[in-house]
């Protein structure tokens, strides 16, 4: 029989995890059905998933939809084929996750109860020296149990915790993104990112005319947030100041702003609290802002037309070096309607003018390459002037390729 169809993914997003067999361990958690994502996801990037899961967690999940998301067989009992040794004897996997992983299931894994399909993976994987990950995923209140947390400290050196999302009185599972890039930096030791800092700055700042009417650009963070998790899957500490925008920042340290000014003070006060490896200056800062806004709303009652008078903001890229000269600056020039020529001339002009170590270069009037979109060509230049020309590709893409270039001078 051919290879099953939902196969067809492996790879697509890279080879990192290419060869890898990694065991998906699912327990009966609400949260069971972000599994599937997770699955998915680690597919993409290579992986051979296998899934295995407790009997409870069949009434939330099915076994069926399991099967078609990795293409291989489930374990939800054990029979007479010793699953559990299959997947979790010496060298038969390569890592086993826990997603989602209950308070019960924990604590039995702690207790060294082995009554589950689940529990028993997790037997022969710490006799066997498998890494394995745990996401746990129940209430706060359970969480914050005294017997779970000397259970979670019982296994800690022997298991790898991925924390949840303390939210809403839950203490919800990490994001199926979240716990790819772990994994991800589980098999990459030699991340030359491997806890450095990096800085981003993402999306759109506004300005105010009044308390409710703003100057501003439809920046979307979307190259941020890509950058972001480029950065967090090569395991760099990872911190983004956000404006306005509609992207989903991953799971990393975000410092959420509104105006230009806002924006200075974080980026310079982040620069002067922290030693910065790499300032990644993506966000669209609004090149102006009213002179006098006004303190209360203006009224279009008698005022058909009104004239605001606007000033340049300051320059936030101009600081980075002045507060550290070993961060590695990466700036971004975006023009509009010119020439591959004029667009690169302008990119290294402003790059020497900010002494930015790199430069990344997009013309926003080209097709697909529009504020907002999902896809972007480019050129990056480096302070040496290579030029490196991108075509038309998704922002990912475009992120992975920005560390290949940029991580040649680490």
């Amino acid at each position: 029989m051919s290879e099953h169809p939902s196969k067809e993914i492996v790879g697509t997003y890279g080879k990192e995890l290419h060869g890898k067999k990694i065991v998906l361990c699912i327990s009966a958690s609400v949260a069971a059905y972000k599994a599937v994502d997770l699955s998915r996801l680690l597919m993409r990037h290579g992986a051979d998933v296998h899934t295995v899961m407790s009997k409870s967690s069949k009434i939330l999940l099915t076994p069926d939809l399991m099967k078609w998301a990795t293409g291989n067989e489930v374990v939800d009992e054990l029979t007479w084929k010793l699953e559990h040794i299959q997947l979790a004897d010496y060298g038969k996997s390569d890592l086993i996750i826990y997603y989602p992983c209950t308070g019960n299931t924990l604590s039995k894994i702690a207790n060294g109860i082995d009554d589950t399909p689940v529990t028993s993976i997790a037997s022969v994987a710490l006799g066997s020296k498998i890494p394995i990950m745990i996401a746990p995923a129940m209430h706060e209140a359970m969480y914050d149990n005294p017997v779970l947390k000397e259970n979670i400290e019982k296994l800690k050196g022997l298991v790898e915790f991925i924390e949840p999302n303390i939210t809403e009185g839950k203490a919800k599972v990490a994001d199926p993104e979240f716990v790819l890039n772990k994994v991800l930096a589980k098999f990459q030791h030699n991340s030359k990112l491997r806890e450095k800092n990096v800085l981003i700055t993402a999306g759109a700042t506004i300005e105010y005319i009044d308390p409710i009417r703003v100057v501003t650009n439809p920046a979307s963070g979307k190259l941020g947030a890509a950058i972001a998790e480029e950065a967090l899957r090569l395991d760099a500490n990872v911190t983004v100041i956000y404006g306005q925008g509609s992207a989903v920042i991953p799971n990393v340290k975000v410092i959420r702003v509104k105006t230009s000014d806002e924006m200075m003070d974080a980026v310079v006060n982040e620069l002067k609290s922290k030693n910065y490896d790499i300032a990644i200056m993506t966000a669209a800062v609004s090149d102006y802002k009213p002179v006098s806004p006004s303190s209360g709303k203006i009224d279009t009652k008698g005022n058909e037309q009104i004239t605001v008078t606007l000033q340049t903001t300051s320059k936030i890229i101009d600081q980075v070096k002045k507060i550290n000269t070993n961060t590695f600056l990466i700036a971004f020039k975006a023009d509009y309607n010119v020439s591959n020529e004029q667009l690169v001339q302008a990119a290294y002009a402003k790059m020497k003018e900010c002494h930015a170590d790199f430069i990344v270069a997009n013309d926003v009037g080209r097709e697909g390459s529009q504020m907002g979109s999902d896809t972007l060509e480019v050129f990056m230049i480096s302070k040496d002037k290579r030029i490196i020309h991108l075509p038309l590709q998704n922002k990912r893409d475009v992120a992975r390729r920005l560390f290949e270039e940029v991580l040649i001078y680490f």
